[in-house]
């Protein structure tokens, strides 16, 4: 395979490929040997990915007492915050009475700008956990959390190696704006999605590839970038193969996985413009959001702005720091010729992000599920010194944490 050994074939680390389990004496292939197979390799893949799954734990939970403290100072609600604020509450609102059925001209106000499946799953859990409000919603984020770390973990092993995916899902943890992973938001829920997406992509799984980009496409906007990376990288797999005349089987899933990965994202844009009645539908909402795409003449006069202004908004300067940041990032990236669906993901989610005109504080926000932009950093430290490696994690923890209060508590807005 182009990118990555086939789950029959792998020679990887332990993560990207689990070991294959030799069925005990009996009836070979029974369903209850395979089971026994499949329980045990997930087995032995989350005991290889607990070291990632404790240090992620370790940040987040490090943040998340740092917040809660800065907020009982300060007399504010942490449940509130956490669970009901901001677009929490429009995914809530979205699980209880569903969506608009008409476009109307009012600026920052119509639902069909959300995208279902997080207020899907709302939903669906509040039958099991009817009260509070808010708790499904951040039950699902914080799940979702340890399940994008894993995820990350397992790309970063499959290319670098245990000890940079260890980093790269504690890095991921420590982003500034990362107590959002622990918000009734739909990074977490996307993240998990993407990141699994890319591993099968990595790995030869062409069907869950392309059912996982799916499925992110019903998730957020973005989505489209998965959608891209998974299609395009399967059609020059099966573009590849059919040169060479390789495995039909491997041809036909690649052909699946490229079919599927659109399918989600598509499907929610045509579904708005058949309950608005207008084949634009969903792009007049986003103009109403002020979501259109201009190149970004937007993002770069606000940066020019922000930084000549004598005193910046300290949240917008970190905004602005995380943008530039993840620039420089893409470029060591392709510099290290990381394979193409995670360049093709990151490279479309940074023009989707930085090419809107639409508000600019959310960006730092958008970018979370971009982790692949972090594998330099993990890489390299990965490479130093245990004590370099502790004292980088720190720092980041540190500011993660004073960034993730910052935004709650001191900025007042959006995150």
């Amino acid at each position: 395979m182009p990118y990555g050994p086939t789950p029959e074939t792998s020679t990887a680390p332990a993560s990207a490929a689990a070991p294959r389990i030799v069925p005990p004496a009996g009836r070979p292939g029974s369903a209850p040997h395979r089971d026994t197979g499949r329980r045990a390799r997930a087995t032995r893949a989350l005991r290889h990915a607990s070291p990632a799954l404790l240090a992620y734990a370790v940040v987040r939970l490090f943040g998340a007492v740092v917040f809660a403290l800065w907020a009982r100072r300060e007399h504010r609600d942490v449940w509130h915050l956490l669970a009901e604020s901001w677009d929490c509450d429009w995914y809530l609102r979205i699980a209880d009475e569903g969506y608009a059925n008409t476009l109307g001209t009012q600026i920052d106000a119509n639902n069909l700008a959300f995208f279902p499946l997080h207020p899907l799953l709302i939903r669906a859990g509040s039958v099991l956990v009817p009260e509070p409000r808010g708790a499904v919603g951040l039950a699902v984020s914080v799940l979702c959390s340890f399940l994008a770390a894993w995820g990350i973990f397992a790309v970063g092993d499959h290319l670098y190696g245990r000890r940079a995916a260890v980093l790269l899902a504690a890095l991921w943890g420590s982003l500034p704006v990362a107590l959002v992973q622990w918000m009734g938001y739909t990074e977490s829920l996307f993240t998990a999605l993407t990141a699994w997406s890319l591993y099968a992509v990595l790995t030869g799984r062409w069907i869950w590839a392309g059912s996982l980009a799916a499925l992110a496409g019903l998730t957020r906007p973005t989505g489209v970038a998965l959608a891209a990376a998974v299609s395009l990288t399967a059609l020059l797999t099966l573009w590849r193969t059919r040169r060479a005349k390789g495995d039909g089987k491997v041809r036909v899933h690649a052909l699946l996985g490229a079919l599927l990965a659109p399918l989600g994202w598509l499907s929610y844009v045509g579904w708005v413009g058949l309950r608005l009645g207008r084949w634009d539908g969903y792009f007049a909402v986003q103009k109403l959001w002020r979501n259109e795409w201009d190149g970004g003449v937007a993002t770069l006069r606000t940066m020019y702005d922000l930084l000549a202004a004598q005193r910046p908004q300290l949240f917008l300067i970190m905004v602005t720091a995380t943008l530039l940041a993840s620039v420089a990032l893409f470029v060591l990236s392709v510099g290290d010729r990381q394979p193409l669906p995670l360049l093709v993901f990151t490279g479309l989610l940074l023009l989707i992000v930085l090419g809107s005109k639409g508000v600019y504080f959310p960006r730092a926000r958008f970018l979370l599920p971009g982790f692949p932009l972090l594998l330099p950093l993990a890489a390299a430290l990965a490479r130093a010194r245990t004590r370099v490696a502790v004292t980088a994690m720190v720092a980041a923890a540190v500011t993660s944490a004073a960034f993730g209060g910052h935004m709650l508590l001191a900025w007042m807005g959006p995150p």
